[in-house]
Order: structure tokens, then sequence, then C-alpha cells
């Protein structure tokens, strides 16, 4: 079934993106807040599917698919609309670049193993990296200073490990993909002369 609970809470998820893209649009600390609150939302909407469908059987493979590009959805438009907003200061655009980057790549990659019968499972730093990119993004969001926290660079200095970590786990997704590519390019002559 493809409605499952998690699943609804994920399409909630993918929908907060043009609610956020159209909340930084607007300059000043009331809509930084309200995009902060939209974003803070997605990401228990995040932990509550992945709970959901753990605890209750009814994760789906349609929820396999949905869940991590809701997750790359939200957070990549976040930080393209954070590099790209006039206030200062903002992020430097060729952090998101390369952050953007890797997941297309490692996306691509994983599509070409699965085209190939092959699965490329989640590694440990890519969820640590995400969990960074969320609590960077988080801090970035309410950008100002507030209870003499100033926001913004705990987020860039959060941002600033996602990014060692994307690129850290970016390289281990493709040495992994090439040994499985490998691996199967290796026994495919053996079957072929088998038959």
């Amino acid at each position: 079934m493809i409605l499952t609970t998690p699943n609804l809470l994920t399409l909630v998820r993918i929908g907060t993106v043009p609610l956020l893209v159209v909340l930084l649009l607007f300059p000043g600390p009331g809509p930084s807040a309200a995009a902060a609150a939209v974003f803070f939302a997605a990401s228990i909407t995040d932990f509550l599917d992945g709970y959901i469908a753990r605890n209750y059987g009814s994760g789906s493979t349609v929820g396999k698919f949905l869940d991590p590009l809701a997750d790359k959805l939200v957070v990549t438009a976040a930080l393209i609309m954070l590099s790209g907003i006039p206030r200062a200061p903002r992020i430097p655009a060729w952090i998101v670049a390369v952050l953007v980057s890797r997941e297309i790549l490692v996306t691509g990659l994983r599509a070409v193993a699965a085209a190939e019968g092959r699965v490329i499972a989640a590694e440990e730093l890519g969820k640590y990296k995400m969990v960074l990119q969320v609590m960077a993004v988080q801090g970035l969001l309410i950008h100002y200073t507030y209870f003499d926290i100033d926001f913004f660079a705990a987020g860039l200095f959060i941002l600033w490990i996602a990014l060692v970590l994307s690129i850290w786990s970016g390289v281990e997704y493709f040495l992994t993909g090439f040994r499985l590519l490998a691996t199967r390019e290796q026994t495919q002559p053996i079957k072929r002369a088998m038959m």
C-alpha cells in the first residue's frame, strides 16, 4: 500500500519545500524564524516516519525511495536559498555546490548499482552527515543572535563539519560502489561461459 502513515508524513515533508523557499524570499527575523519552524517540523516528520515504519511494520518500497529523496529535497532547497538570499552574512555558494553535487553523484551511483541488481546501503558516515546538515541548516535559518548565541556562526561551523563528512562519506560510497560493480563485471563472463 502506498498511502501508509510514514509515506504520508514523507509527502508532507516534501510539501514543506515550496513553503520554505517562499519564506526565505523575505528578509528579516520574522520570516527567518518561520522558515526555521517549517524546517524543524519537516525534521520531526523525518524522525516520525522512520520510527513508525520500523516499529509498526508499515515500511514500504515506495517509502524507501521517498524518505531519502525528501531529506535531500528539504536540505538542498534550504541550502540553495541560504546561499542566494540577499542578507549578510550568508553561506558560501561553493559549499552548497559541493554538498549538492555529492548528493547527485551518490544518488546516481546508487541508481547505476540498482540497475545492475546491487544495493549500496547507507553508510554510518552518511547518516551522521545528514544529522549535522540538519543541525547546521536549522542554525543558519534562524540566522540571528538570540540568548547570546550567534545562530549563523554556529550553523556555519557545523556545516563545515558536515562538509568534511559529506566528502568523506561520498568517497566511501564510490569505493563501495566501484567494488560492487567490479565484482559484478568479473562474475558475468563466468556466467556467460557456463551457458
